[in-house]
């Protein structure tokens, strides 16, 4: 089905006919921030999917004589005032501050470092399948080059982060599909069937509605045996999420189904002898397909910040497992994050991710509406 939408300066004379794609493509990119927010969420994706060839060194490689090290920022001028087109960094000195008596890194400028594509370095197999040791930046020679700073161990915190973000990114993906799935079924059958089936779903939801969020995650967590692996820990994480995350959407699609149930076309294919789950599959729930997208959009955040938090407080997936919420376990002892501030850099990275998120929504809820223009 296609839609008139005609030009403003031109008139009807000058309008042409688009399709709903690319009448919901124009409204949405009209909304810039979430245009933008998609970008990055699109590059992210594909950053963390290729993580080992993106990053220049193994998340598990230590850096014994950097521990803790800051940062090392990009330079293009150097210390005669010289400008560079192809950046550089300085070598990192390890000193004794003779006023604190603790140990600081101090810039070494005599030593520097190109910074060039395509090094190669620490061997990996790309997508599991490919043998190769070549990263797409990094410097040669005994320089290093910390984007983020080290941790206490003295990893990378760049390359940790972005391994981190690939699985903050697809637990929310994973637990995200089970609870949508339970959100549809439950609420599909409350809405469509009604009566007893209808009384019992509700309270159920109503029943887990009324928990506080963080103590039944730390509760359900908490049945997760420590002796698991990181990849079993991975898909329990993502079931307990699922497990509270769908009493939201099965409300919705409850009074969705609710007020179409009754309307001509479900009555025609009823009389059809269409059955009951194809009823509620083919003919209910796409006409509240928008609002499912955006719903999609908004959960995906929440997933993640559920992961982020079970693992901050000990109770999601453990070290060596990488993730975000993992990486911000050093931010609890302040006195860590007051001598060295970038430990929380991961922190930036999981606002950035659900502010993200949430425009991206937006923009999607602005594209579906009918009544904007």
């Amino acid at each position: 089905m296609t839609e008139l939408l005609f030009d403003a300066a031109d008139g009807p004379q000058g309008g042409h006919i688009l399709s709903r794609g690319q009448i919901f493509w124009a409204k949405f990119t009209r909304h810039r921030v979430a245009t933008v927010s998609l970008v990055f969420i699109v590059l992210l994706y594909v950053v963390v999917l290729v993580a080992e060839f993106v990053t220049p060194y193994d998340p598990f490689n230590r850096h014994v004589g950097y521990l803790l090290a800051p940062p090392t920022g990009l330079q293009f001028v150097d210390t005669d005032g010289q400008f560079h087109l192809q950046p550089f960094v300085y070598g990192l000195k390890n000193e004794l501050n003779r006023e604190t008596f603790q140990r600081e890194y101090v810039v070494d400028t005599s030593k520097r470092y190109p910074l060039a594509l395509f090094v190669k370095g620490d061997a990996y197999q790309l997508f599991g399948v490919i043998p190769t040791d070549v990263h797409l930046f990094g410097v040669e020679g005994d320089g290093k080059v910390f984007l983020a700073g080290t941790d206490t161990l003295g990893r990378d915190l760049f390359t940790r982060m972005i391994f981190g973000a690939r699985t903050s990114l697809f637990v929310g993906l994973f637990g995200l599909s089970i609870g949508f799935a339970l959100g549809l079924f439950f609420g599909g059958i409350s809405g469509y069937f009604g009566g007893t089936v209808d009384n019992l779903v509700q309270r159920l939801t109503e029943f887990l509605q009324s928990l506080p969020t963080l103590p039944l995650w730390m509760a359900l967590a908490a049945l997760v045996p420590q002796d698991w692996t990181p990849t079993q820990v991975y898909f329990g994480i993502s079931t307990v999420l699922a497990v509270v995350g769908w009493t939201t959407l099965a409300r919705v699609v409850r009074g969705k189904l609710l007020s179409l149930r009754e309307e001509d076309y479900v009555m025609a294919a009823k009389v059809s002898g269409v059955s009951e789950a194809r009823i509620i599959l083919t003919h209910l729930l796409p006409g509240f397909t928008s609002y499912l997208i955006v719903y999609l959009t908004l959960a995906i955040p929440q997933m993640i910040l559920g992961e982020v938090a079970l693992s901050f407080l000990g109770l999601g997936l453990r070290p060596p497992a990488v993730s975000l919420g993992t990486l911000l376990i050093d931010s609890q002892n302040i006195q860590t994050v007051t001598l060295s501030p970038w430990l929380l850099v991961p922190g930036g990275l999981v606002v950035l991710i659900v502010v993200a998120f949430s425009f991206l929504g937006d923009g999607l809820r602005d594209a579906v509406d009918p009544y904007r223009t």
